[in-house]
This record gives C-alpha cells, structure tokens and sequence, in this order.
C-alpha cells in the first residue's frame, strides 16, 4: 500500500505530462476544390443522378455505389473517411439543413478570389478574376515559412496551374507545385522520375490542370521525404467534372479525395515526427448551385448558393465533437487566422487579417 501511494503521484505528473504534450506542431490543407456541402452532408442527390443530362449514361452505377435510403448512409458511402475516422475525432462544419453555416465572404464565388480569401484571411475585390496576376497580399503559408523552425518547411501541390500566382510563389519564397509542374526539382529521384513521366504521357482533359493523382503522390512524396511542417494540398477534380456536367466522375472524384485524406492521415500517424502532432484542415473555395438543380455544375455570384461552403478539422487539441449542428456562421476569411492560433500564431501582415475563432474548436 506505502509503494502504491508513493507511486500514484508520480503517475499522476506523468498522465498531466502526457496531457499537455500533444500540441500542434504541424499543419496540413487541403481543398478539394469547388465540392458542395450537399453531398457532404447528403451523400448523392438522386435528382442528378436520375437525370440524362447529368448521369452519364449510368444512372444505375451512381446508385450501385452510393445509394441508400438514408442521408447518412449514403454520406458515408461517398466519404467513408470523413464520417467515421474525422467525425469520431474531429468536427465537421456546414451542414445548413442544421443552420450551421459557413461561406465566403467574397462577392464573387468562384476560385481565385475563394483561395485568396482562405489563404490570406483577408477579401480583396481587386482580385476579381482567375486570370489575375501574382497574389499582392500575404498567404498564410507565406507568414509561417517566416517563422522559426517552420523557415523551407513550407509547401504547397495543386492540380490547377493558378496556383502559382495565387501564392505568389516568387516572391513567397516556398515551392509551389501546381499544374505541369514536375516534382523533384533539379534531381528528381527515382519515385519523383516516375511520378513526373507518368504525368507527362498522361494526357489531362483541362488545359490549365492536370489530373489530382499526381498532385496526390507528389505532395506525399514530399511529405516522407522532406518532412515539411506546413504542406497544402488542392484537388481539382471535382470542380473540373462538374463543369463538365458529369455527376458520376464528380462523386468518384471527392471519393478518391476521402481515401487520399485517409491516406494521409494513415501516413503521418505512423510517421513519429508528426504522431498527434499535426492538424488536418480540409475545406473548399466556394460552392456550387443546388436551388436550380441544373445549376449545380456552375458557380458565381450570380448562382444562388454558390458562396455555401463546408470545412472539416482534426488533430491535437481539437475536441472531438464530431458534425456540429448548433445555428452558427463562419465565413473563410476566419479560417488563415484560426489556423495560425491553433499552432500558436498571429497571423499578422500588410492587409486585414479576420478575426479566428481557434477557442471553439479546442473548448
């Protein structure tokens, strides 16, 4: 009994230790771009599916695949990851069915604007076009690879060649590998050789974009290799096959995100440099319409709904609470700013940053 006493409060400095030591050390992005919070929170909308002009012919495969009688069924078919592993541990944002909001603060609602408004924290109506040239304002990414300890431990992979711009790569002073672009550099290895030859004889449907698989292996690529403590990701697809109007390689597309999520996720829990160390922020840049039905493959401010957006987060000091469903709003502009507080910054430049609200995801 003496030696069980004795004990007990050295364990329990021990369990307080443990407690605290789990902080955000680093940080992983990813938008998956122009993605609704429709099937999101729904899962498939049968009124797409079943009609000619959208299913690509395979009505009956749609529903094969992610069908069932349910809302939440079938949101868990579409994202299986998402609405268990990220539910379970995490919180997810923007279910407005619930009158939890979020959106853009832009008057624009389509991408550049979108990105800059999440990346900067700040809504600039100069920027009122995609074919703007390089971002005037500071990016997030930008701020943190300024800091100490986080200095060329920054990076950024997108699908769209925009990117570039969009983070001012040139002057940012971090790698942006977006559209074309190979990964490896100068010498590629022999992962990053394969990777970029696999891109060069696969011809990509988008001038402008090259296809999320390669985005995909070459920013996990660098994440094993480089160890970078910030990497933003952005997936394209979805955006790009609902333009297209073809609702069926739409759903494969945020479905093929959900599994590289939880590749991820998989991957830098097994990693101990970044084990209950790193948070997840997975968002979007606008949405899309739903009010007309046949206006779901377009977005801008003339489509109503095309500002609703959605966000996901996990990792340390996020308390799990799973889909949240109290009447709130959120806007984008908030999400740089939350993100800097969370890993012990304030986001601080040029221009505005928006107030964060990092207190409600940790309380």
């Amino acid at each position: 009994m003496k030696r069980f006493l004795f004990c007990l409060p050295v364990l329990l400095v021990q369990c307080a230790i443990a407690q605290t030591a789990n902080k955000i050390e680093n940080v992983i992005i990813i938008t998956t771009d122009g993605f609704r919070w429709q099937e999101v929170f729904k899962g498939m909308d049968p009124a797409i599916a079943n009609n000619p002009a959208f299913n690509q012919g395979d009505s009956a495969g749609i529903y094969k695949k992610y069908w069932a009688k349910t809302a939440q069924e079938r949101r868990k078919k579409l994202m299986p990851f998402l609405w268990s592993t990220i539910q379970t541990k995490g919180q997810i944002y923007g279910n407005r069915d619930q009158g939890n909001n979020v959106n853009v603060a832009n008057p624009y609602w389509f991408s550049y604007p979108g990105y800059n408004e999440l990346m900067c924290g700040y809504v600039d109506v100069a920027i009122n076009t995609n074919e703007y040239p390089p971002n005037p304002n500071t990016n997030l990414l930008e701020f943190f690879n300024k800091q100490t300890g986080w200095k060329d431990k920054v990076a950024a992979f997108g699908a769209w060649n925009a990117f570039d711009r969009i983070l001012n790569e040139k002057r940012a002073g971090f790698p942006v590998i977006c559209g074309a672009d190979s990964c490896g550099g100068n010498k590629p290895d022999t992962d990053q050789q394969f990777i970029n030859k696999q891109k060069k004889m696969t011809r990509s449907p988008w001038e402008e974009e090259h296809l999320d698989i390669f985005t995909h292996y070459a920013a996990m690529d660098y994440l094993k290799k480089k160890k970078p403590r910030l990497l933003y990701i952005a997936y394209g697809e979805t955006d790009e096959w609902a333009h297209e109007g073809h609702y069926k390689d739409y759903l494969n597309a945020a479905n093929k995100v959900d599994t590289w999520i939880s590749d991820i996720w998989n991957s830098i829990q097994s990693d101990p440099v970044y084990k209950d160390k790193t948070l997840l922020f997975i968002t979007v840049d606008h949405g899309r319409g739903d009010k007309t039905k046949a206006e779901w493959t377009s977005h801008n401010a003339k489509i109503v709904g095309a500002d609703q957006t959605w966000f996901a987060v996990m990792g340390p000091q996020i308390k799990a609470k799973g889909e949240i469903t109290t009447k709130t709003q959120m806007y984008h502009k908030q999400f740089a700013q939350t993100i800097a507080q969370l890993a012990g910054f304030t986001f601080s430049c040029e221009h505005p940053v928006a107030k964060g609200f990092h207190e409600l995801l940790t309380k």
